[in-house]
């Protein structure tokens, strides 16, 4: 009875703090009932879809059940989702099948949000370091679960699923994320004091780094009537300055860009976050740390491929890829054929610098579930008879990964070695040669049909006799059979059986 009753009271604790789920879609046309979807997280690799299926169905009534597989490979990537009829039944999976173990191995559960841009933007993320190692999944769950409703929570962990001790916790709003860092920031948990900040990006952690490591700041798109008397008056407000100057060209017109360098860093990141933007004499300035030239293509990079990788995690699962067109499809056309599948954002056909189709193309959809649809239906389908190539885009560095993984599980097939005749032997002889058959590695290769010269072990071909090795005795005048077999077989025929031929041992 006690069990029991601690048991609804933890129950009635977890539901305080979960509040109610709000459904953003819109409810499908024809009065269908809306489909709530659970994201199923920490799955081990040979969870299949049947046994999340069970565990899911002791909850309520189950739509589908999916587990993410690597296209190649078709191994698990460890998540999945699960859809249910009813928003109640998911409300009761999200409690009480939150971190069950399956296969040993404990699961996370979340509400699935079809827009991504929430859960990417970083608005109401928190990182927490300095974690005991004692503290698990459920146990930062459970901790951080009071100040507001969870998004998604994470525990950095090794292959071995030991801690790393730093976590990430995401609310769905700033205000939970900023209640639990005043009030959890700094505090003992398991005898360890934690800390408890907002989410910084890499990109950003290392701006922050930087702020007070630099002194020497940068200033262009000056107007052309800016002298250094304008700027020291200028940048002087923030601090004592060592050094300025503004950059001129040979006739001494003004460059338009300078320099100024603080003796303290502080002013002059002072000095960059005032001035940044600002007009003077109907000119923006830019105010920025002085760099080299390389630290600027550096950052220039970063920045791009940062962009880039941010672009393609957006459309992730529903950009499609589409190769094998006839030269005849445009844009229009590609657009149409895809269209009865979703929503298309974009879509474009290759062409070369003189305008002609490459053949191929991207239609990009809204969400993965309409992309999954078109690929299905339109791989392979005949269009202007050449049947269509479909498959989900991907990037240049993700297709070189897969390629390589597929050609390192390539294993070289085996040729067996070429069989070396064996000739019988004569007790304490060496070989024992007949007339039409010369000795191995002695006799120069003869012109013949696809004669191929075979080697004694140990001997060279041209080198050399050894000692103990025997040579055949030929009369004088007589000349070695010639030809290919039949000339052989022909002469053993005429000579009769075979006999032996004198040998004589080299003295040593």
């Amino acid at each position: 009875f006690f069990f029991f009753f601690f048991w609804e009271l933890r129950m009635a604790a977890h539901v305080q703090v979960q509040p109610q789920f709000q459904a953003t879609d819109p409810a499908p046309a024809g009065g269908a009932p809306m489909v709530i979807s659970l994201y199923v997280g920490d799955l081990d690799v040979n969870v299949t879809e049947s046994q999340l299926r069970n565990l899911f169905s002791q909850i309520g009534e189950v739509i589908s059940v999916r587990v993410c597989c690597d296209s190649t490979t078709q191994r698990s990537l460890g998540y999945g989702y699960v859809n249910y009829k009813n928003l109640q039944d998911a409300e009761r999976a999200l409690v009480e099948l939150n971190f069950t173990p399956l296969n040993g191995k404990p699961i996370r559960v979340m509400y699935s949000h079809r827009d991504p841009s929430v859960r990417r933007s970083g608005a109401g993320n928190i990182f927490i370091k300095n974690l005991d190692k004692e503290i698990d999944h459920k146990a930062l769950y459970e901790t951080f679960s009071s100040f507001g409703n969870i998004l998604s929570s994470k525990l950095a962990t090794d292959a071995s699923g030991q801690s790393l001790g730093y976590g990430f916790v995401q609310y769905n709003n700033e205000e939970a994320a900023q209640k639990a860092i005043d009030k959890l920031n700094g505090m003992l948990l398991n005898g360890k004091q934690v800390f408890v900040g907002p989410f910084l990006r890499k990109q950003e952690r290392d701006i922050s780094a930087d702020k007070a490591k630099f002194t020497n700041v940068f200033v262009k798109n000056l107007a052309e009537s800016t002298t250094e008397d304008d700027i020291l008056k200028i940048f002087g407000e923030f601090g004592p300055i060592s050094s300025s100057v503004v950059m001129k060209n040979e006739d001494g017109s003004s460059k338009c860009f300078g320099f100024i360098n603080f003796e303290d860093p502080d002013d002059a990141y002072r000095a960059v976050e005032a001035l940044n933007g600002r007009s003077f004499d109907g000119k923006e300035w830019y105010v920025g740390r002085a760099q080299k030239r390389s630290e600027r293509e550096q950052e220039l990079k970063n920045r791009f491929e940062q962009t880039v990788k941010e672009a393609a995690e957006k459309t992730q699962g529903s950009n499609l890829y589409v190769k094998n067109l006839d030269d005849s499809i445009d844009d229009e056309k590609l657009r149409e054929m895809f269209s009865p599948f979703g929503s298309i954002t974009s879509c474009k056909v290759m062409r070369d610098p003189k305008g002609i189709s490459r053949g191929s193309g991207f239609v990009a959809f809204v969400s993965p579930e309409e992309a999954s649809r078109a690929l299905s239906e339109m791989n392979g389908k005949m269009i202007v008879s050449k049947p269509l190539y479909v498959a989900l885009a991907q990037r240049k560095e993700e297709r070189k990964a897969k390629l390589q993984a597929q050609f390192s599980q390539i294993r070289p097939i085996s040729i067996a070695p070429p069989r070396i005749p064996v000739f019988p032997t004569a007790p304490g002889l060496g070989q024992q040669i007949f007339y039409g058959q010369p000795p191995q590695a002695i006799i120069p290769p003869q012109p013949g049909f696809g004669y191929q010269q075979q080697l004694v072990p140990g001997l060279r071909p041209g080198g050399p006799l050894m000692p103990n090795m025997f040579m055949p005795m030929v009369q004088q005048g007589q000349q070695p059979p010639r030809g290919g077999r039949r000339s052989n077989a022909s002469q053993l025929q005429q000579q009769g059986p075979p006999q032996p031929i004198p040998m004589f041992q080299q003295h040593q």
